[in-house]
């Protein structure tokens, strides 16, 4: 496995699901984390249950990720409290599924504003902190819908394309300054979204992959972790799919 002894951490989206997942690896890897969510209660569980089994710093920020305000202030927080801020995970994303045509301009503007203007606030408040530090790893977590598309998900779906579009144009903006960008496009995971499907939607989509089973928030925080780690210095601007075969 991978060290990220020494480094820090912002993770977005991480009092649960796949950034929960990412966070506790992380601090199993001797990493600082920020915990972010949108429940206080929530959040300060899961940084009291990190700050309890492993030594690493651990802060928290509760708030809205598509408040630039709010970005900007958490941003400053993490590096005054840290030091510095390694690594960006951008993983929180909401959902509003409808078919196009009943699809509200509110629920449009809601999944594009927390999946893809919060990278873009996240990403820009830590590009120069970054280029002095002359180091860091963004990680963008996009979704294998972002690549295929999905009926009566078109604002989730462009909004993931979008993330990926995203990730190359600042991997292009930032190699030559020791920082990558990466995305991760898992495919479907168990998580509270695939819970709630019923049994007959679970199959519909077992069936759509090769590997016949769902995917684990585990398996995609150690693509997280390797990303993350200086033995994946050399790539940037890729998107690697954890989706059992689902798209190739």
């Amino acid at each position: 496995m991978f060290s990220l002894e020494g480094k820090t951490a912002f993770i977005t989206g991480s009092s649960r699901g796949i950034g929960k997942s990412i966070a506790e690896l992380f601090a199993k890897l001797n990493c600082n984390v920020i915990i972010n969510g949108t429940r206080e209660e929530i959040v300060n569980e899961v940084a009291n249950s990190i700050k309890s089994s492993y030594q690493i710093k651990v802060m928290t920020a509760v708030g809205d990720i598509s408040s630039e305000s709010f970005v900007e202030e958490s941003v400053k927080k993490a590096i005054d409290f840290f030091g510095k801020v390694d690594i960006l995970i951008n993983n929180a994303g909401i959902t509003r599924d409808n078919l196009l045509m009943r699809m509200k301009t509110e629920d449009w503007n809601a999944v594009m504003n927390v999946n893809l203007k919060a990278p873009f606030l996240f990403t820009k408040a830590l590009v120069r902190p970054m280029l002095k530090q002359k180091n860091g790893r963004i990680i963008n977590i996009t979704s294998v819908v972002g690549q295929t598309g999905n009926p009566g998900q078109a604002n989730y779906c462009a909004s993931k394309g979008g993330v990926i579009a995203f990730t190359k144009s600042v991997a292009r903006e930032l190699a030559a300054k020791n920082i990558t960008a990466n995305a991760i496009a898992p495919g479907f995971i168990e998580t509270d979204m695939t819970k709630i499907m019923s049994e007959e939607q679970k199959q519909s989509i077992l069936h759509s992959i090769p590997q016949k089973r769902l995917g684990s928030t585990e398996e995609v925080a150690n693509v997280a972790a390797f990303l993350a780690s200086d033995k994946a210095a050399y790539i940037t601007g890729q998107v690697l799919a954890v989706n059992g075969g689902m798209y190739m």
